[in-house]
């Protein structure tokens, strides 16, 4: 038993800690103190969100409409803060149905199990960890860079006297009092070095909750597509195959849960990725075409992003793309079943499971775009479309 609590506070410790540490982790009920803080915790992160960073970054963004540049330097901070105050309040609304997703996790790893399930389940969950280390990195690198360089007057950002009549902050923001001043420019930029901390938490713990629920899914689909495949080995057939139907119906519903949670958020994301995407790109190729205005630590930075927010997108549409082989795998276990060697009373029910698993789950975007590499293909090659007729425009 000592060693399954190990198992599942190594799966699922890593991505409860970055989420607690905004307040978004779903709390126990049981104990009103830390339900209490949780969202105190919450609020504060909110609060700081909203009115150190998103109003003023879009005030500043009313301020320089109409010069491209200075609006693409103003969208590559707003709208991934926008998302990220987005995420935060999809996940507190739905913090009460995600609940039994997580109970029923630690129910998954304190539950017996043969070796090659747990197996498949450590495989899995290896997977979600790494990918929850390599967004700490991704929050944390980004707020030093920006928080560290306008503090010795450096900065990667495009700089003006609209935008920055002083020292450069970390962000272009615009704030009602003068930061061009001590001791108010150095407690403007802290403020904001720890706003922005706060949002690429908030921002990376969110995808990673969600990459942990769909990945603990395939897991369980794996392991029920190796028990159809061997249901041979089990002398009460009928008592494995009632399991099985049941776990099926279990995992349905689990996925159904996880879709109605964020599909409106993955529609939001989408969105969002292809707009900075087109942005992003249309600025770089402006900008080597016309070899002017950025310097190459902004060039570098501008590339550095674009490729940040591809891989992001990829990397949701790969744990999208997972979800649907594991149930296509199922489906076609049943399919493949030898079940003419069955009683014709038993071998009915195998249809049960054909008749489920013949439907594809998806997690979508707004409930109509599956979250594949074929959304993620057909949305590169629809954002490199709109970026040529920028670029046709300009010319």
């Amino acid at each position: 038993m000592r060693h399954l609590k190990f198992y599942l506070e190594w799966a699922i410790g890593l991505n409860r800690l970055m989420l607690k540490i905004v307040g978004l982790w779903p709390p126990d009920n049981q104990d009103p103190r830390r339900a209490l803080r949780s969202k105190i915790r919450l609020l504060c992160s909110f609060i700081m969100m909203l009115f150190i960073l998103a109003i003023p970054t879009f005030v500043s963004l009313i301020r320089v409409w109409g010069d491209m540049l200075l609006i693409v330097d103003n969208l590559i901070y707003t709208l991934p803060l926008s998302i990220a105050l987005f995420k935060v309040c999809i996940i507190w609304y739905k913090q009460e149905a995600l609940m039994p997703l997580i109970d029923m996790i630690a129910r998954d790893w304190m539950k017996p199990k043969l070796k090659e399930e747990r197996d498949v389940m450590l495989r899995l969950a290896k997977t979600g960890r790494m990918i929850a280390i390599c967004g700490w990195p991704m929050a944390i690198f980004p707020t030093i860079t920006c928080f560290v360089l306008p503090y010795f007057g450096l900065t990667i950002r495009h700089v003006t006297n609209l935008t920055d009549p002083g020292k450069p902050l970390a962000m272009q923001a615009y704030y009602l009092h003068d930061v061009s001043k001590s001791p108010q420019f150095e407690l403007t930029l802290l403020a904001q070095g720890i706003t922005m901390l706060t949002t690429g938490v908030s921002y990376y713990a969110i995808d990673h909750f969600l990459g942990l629920l769909v990945l603990h899914m395939c897991g369980q689909m794996k392991n029920l597509h190796m028990r159809l495949t061997h249901m041979e080995r089990y002398t009460n057939f009928d008592t494995i195959l009632k399991y099985n139907i049941q776990d099926h119906i279990r995992l349905i519903r689990s996925i159904e849960i996880i879709d109605d949670s964020f599909d409106l958020l993955m529609l939001g994301i989408m969105l969002y990725i292809g707009l900075i995407f087109c942005l992003l790109g249309f600025l770089i190729v402006q900008v080597l075409n016309d070899d002017g205005q950025l310097s190459f630590m902004q060039l570098v930075w501008f590339v550095a992003v674009t490729v940040c927010v591809l891989l992001h997108m990829c990397l949701y549409c790969a744990v999208g793309e997972t979800l649907v082989t594991q149930c296509e795998n199922i489906h076609r276990a049943a399919y493949e079943y030898t079940w003419y060697t069955l009683d014709p009373k038993t071998s009915r029910s195998l249809i049960l499971i054909m008749l489920r698993a013949s439907k594809p789950l998806y997690i979508t975007a707004g409930k109509t775009f599956p979250m594949t590499m074929a959304t993620f293909c057909n949305l590169l090659k629809t954002s490199a479309g709109y970026i040529s007729v920028l670029l046709a425009n300009q010319d």
